[in-house]
């Protein structure tokens, strides 16, 4: 009696390439587009957004040119012991097992950031568990392999066998379909097959019995509620009790909701923040895990700076600390942004004097983010200087400055035709970024803020010199948030206040005097080494309270 051969059942592993956009050099718009495929050439391409067009295309071409996911093919994700998904154990927490399963995929993982593209050929499970992956071809399901014990009708019958007569079987994938007779043994607990109109199959000489060959009745599987994954962690199945298990995994799948919605709510993230630090204490109490522990200490950390913020953002003060008040910066970040720059322009101001420091100070923000801005004569004229030609003169003189025409014309230009200016000092080019770590949209809120805080209506009227105006500024972002000046309400160092003014510390008194009278100060009081008072409440929207 012949055999058939068995085929061989070796299963490679899964297909796995990455297209990556990379910044050309620091200080560079241009990017560079590669593919980890051998045959593919990196390109170039002038900005972030042309180069993210050219990634999504040049993998979108794979994907159609390429063959589908192999059903035989052994997940990619599980060949890498699947360290994308699943956080390391650390040295006192249990290794949480994995298993593969599902059928194999062709799946796209991305960061959320929008910098690489990763294609793998994994199981269906792996594919689920990344939280950004989206599945774009499924393979199909594999053909079970043909039995080598079949009878075989085409070789000679042994002798005193019985050869049936009648049509011979057919060879090949059609003898894997059963055949099927009209009369077929009748049972007494089922119906005849005449009845129903149903045909058993025939059973053949030297074959299995229907009791042993025919399956079982199909059974009720039993299935597992899908496994919650919240931070990087799988929540057990077996965790008790269940409620902290069902919170645990409805949190995960509001934070990856949120993480989807296309404009920020900070009291939403204030709440689940929250929610996840007592669900996070609770769960490191049944498994007395100390990185759980930590875990809930941040989630409250991150909770209470996210409410803060809220409180900022929509003009609240927090519960205990007064009223509230409408800041034009909202946010601790863009307050520390401010004094950045004020910082800069004290360490690096080309010239002496607080007529060319306040000048520097308003062309700073114009032009911090690039190094080039655009001016107009008011923008100098509305400035407390006494010859604004000739300051502006020694800026470009300087090289500190340059202006694209003459001084005379950047003093008559009007805001329909703007003079483009330039600070090489702050331009970035590959080896330095620049001084400032804050964006496009943040500047022209800083430079804003300036113009509110110098140009002032009661600075304005009482024609206050420059000098008052730079002490005006310093007090706005050294003040907490109540408008007490220094750390704590403790006051300000009188040398500070003085180098930043450029003034000696006895004339610094009657710079004071002249914003009391503005109604910028309230309680001043100068001794021999600090300035103690407080922002009166009229410019306290104007304040950058200290973090």
């Amino acid at each position: 009696m012949g055999v058939e051969a068995h085929a061989t059942n070796e299963r490679v592993t899964g297909r796995r390439w990455t297209v990556r956009l990379d910044p050309v050099g620091r200080g560079r718009a241009d990017v560079r587009v590669s593919c980890s495929r051998p045959a593919c050439a990196a390109q170039v391409l002038p900005s972030a957004a042309a180069g993210r067009a050219a990634a999504v295309a040049h993998l979108k071409a794979h994907l159609r040119a390429g063959p589908a996911p192999r059903p035989s093919a052994h997940c990619a994700c599980r060949a890498e012991e699947c360290h994308t998904h699943i956080r390391p154990a650390g040295p006192r927490e249990r290794p949480v097992p994995w298993r593969c399963g599902g059928a194999v995929v062709l799946a796209v993982i991305t960061d959320r950031e929008g910098r690489w593209w990763q294609v793998m050929e994994c199981c269906s499970r792996c594919a689920a568990a990344h939280p950004t992956a989206k599945v774009v071809a499924t393979a199909p399901a594999a053909e079970a392999p043909a039995r080598s014990d079949k009878v075989r009708t085409d070789a000679p019958a042994p002798t005193g066998s019985v050869v049936p007569t009648g049509p011979v079987a057919p060879t090949g994938p059609a003898a894997l379909a059963p055949t099927f007779s009209a009369v077929g043994p009748h049972f007494s607990h089922s119906a005849t097959p005449t009845a129903t109109g149903a045909a058993v199959p025939q059973q053949a000489s030297g074959a299995r019995s229907p009791s042993r060959s025919a399956p079982r009745s199909a059974r009720p599987a039993r299935r597992r509620p899908p496994r919650g994954r919240i931070a990087q962690r799988l929540v057990p199945h077996d965790l008790r009790p269940v409620a902290l298990r069902d919170e645990l995994t409805e949190l995960g799948e509001l934070f990856r909701a949120y993480q989807a919605r296309s404009e920020p709510d900070l009291a939403m993230l204030a709440d689940l923040h929250a929610r996840k630090a007592e669900a996070f204490h609770a769960w490191a109490e049944v498994t007395a895990d100390t990185g759980l522990r930590l875990d809930a200490q941040r989630a409250e950390q991150a909770a209470a700076t996210a409410r803060l913020q809220h409180l900022h953002r929509i003009g609240q003060a927090p519960d205990g600390e007064g009223p509230a008040v409408a800041r034009l910066l909202t946010a601790p970040a863009q307050w520390n942004h401010a004094r950045a720059v004020l910082a800069h322009v004290a360490e690096n101001a080309p010239l002496p004097g607080a007529e060319a420091r306040l000048l520097v100070v308003m062309v700073t923000l114009r032009t911090a983010q690039s190094g080039v801005g655009n001016l107009v004569g008011q923008d100098i004229k509305g400035l407390p200087l006494s010859d604004p030609e000739h300051l502006v003169g020694q800026l470009v003189e300087s090289g500190w400055l340059g202006i694209s025409g003459t001084v005379e014309e950047l003093i008559a230009s009007r805001p329909e035709s703007p003079t483009q200016i330039t600070v090489p000092s702050l331009t970035p080019d590959e080896e330095d970024p620049g001084p400032f770590t804050f964006g496009r949209k943040l500047r022209p809120k800083l430079s804003g803020w300036a113009q509110r805080v110098v140009g002032e209506k009661k600075l304005r009227k009482g024609k206050t010199e420059a000098g008052v105006r730079l002490l005006a500024l310093a007090l706005a972002t050294g003040s907490d948030g109540e408008g007490r000046l220094g750390p704590g309400g403790q006051g300000i160092g009188l040398d500070a206040l003085s180098s930043w003014c450029t003034v000696a510390p006895g004339d610094l008194p009657q710079l004071v005097d002249r914003l009391t009278a503005a109604d910028w100060l309230a309680e001043a009081d100068v001794t021999d080494t600090l300035l103690t008072g407080r922002l009166s409440e009229r410019v306290l929207p104007l304040g950058c309270p200290l973090t």
